[in-house]
């Protein structure tokens, strides 16, 4: 269990809630229970060490406040949108008989001692956390998945898992699965049949033959239209003589 130290705020304004931020420090509050909410603050640098844990929101922290210890569980947290730091919390008040729902992360043990994983099996993790209802004075940090021996095909639920005395889910009247273990999936590209490809490299050489075909028309064509641009000139040149010599004038 952590403990931190806190102190208690009488700040009223934003002004001052902004003035004790500068000054390195987180505002907070807990309620719950039959006592009156209590502001407080918190040092920024010992929040961020707690908050960048595992499990924050599901661990119970130990509040020192002014001598006085008390047991509280993380609620709600409030993030500056561009640094990404905290500027607030809430915290519940551990009361002895409550109960409170939370969500538990899973935790997998033991995976080097899977026999389905080393033969390349895969965990399909279906839910990382699972929602419990759980006695305030008996909340577990996390829940626990065994590999060790398990093979290719088998599926966890949550009746496998071993919950705390008096916690159970909420979802109820199912056991619903949290991962299965599964054959690995590689995918392979079928191989063409060699007809297909005999029939692919025909189509290529009929497509080049039609292709040098077509290149040796063009080429035939060209060839026609340049003899008709010389039969063209020579036509016109003979033209021109007979003009020249129609023109030419008569001697007396």
């Amino acid at each position: 269990m952590n403990t931190i130290e806190a102190t208690i705020r009488n700040t009223k304004t934003k002004g001052e809630v902004n003035s004790l931020r500068a000054n390195g420090n987180i505002p907070a509050i807990i309620y719950g229970g039959t006592e009156q909410n209590q502001k407080i603050s918190i040092d920024k640098k010992l929040l961020k060490n707690l908050v960048e844990k595992e499990n924050f929101l599901s661990n119970i922290i130990t509040l020192n406040i002014d001598g006085k210890s008390i047991n509280v569980l993380p609620r709600e947290i409030t993030y500056e949108p561009v640094k990404d730091d905290p500027i607030h919390i809430d915290f519940i008040r551990i009361v002895k008989g409550a109960k409170i729902i939370l969500e538990i992360p899973v935790k997998f043990i033991n995976s080097d001692k899977s026999p389905g994983l080393k033969r390349g099996g895969v965990l399909n993790i279906v839910r990382r956390k699972v929602e419990l209802k759980c006695p305030t004075e008996n909340i577990p940090n996390e829940l626990v998945v065994d590999l060790e021996d398990k093979d290719i095909g088998e599926s966890f639920k949550i009746s496998s898992i071993k919950l705390p005395e008096g916690v159970i889910p909420t979802i109820q009247g199912r056991d619903f699965v949290v991962a299965t273990l599964a054959a690995p999936t590689i995918i392979k590209e079928p191989e063409k049949p060699a007809e297909e490809t005999a029939e692919g490299a025909e189509g290529a050489e009929g497509a080049e033959g039609a292709e040098a075909k077509e290149g040796e028309t063009k080429a035939g064509e060209t060839d026609k239209k340049e003899g008709d641009k010389k039969e063209g000139d020579k036509k016109e040149g003979d033209k021109g003589k007979k003009e020249d010599k129609k023109a030419a004038p008569e001697k007396k």
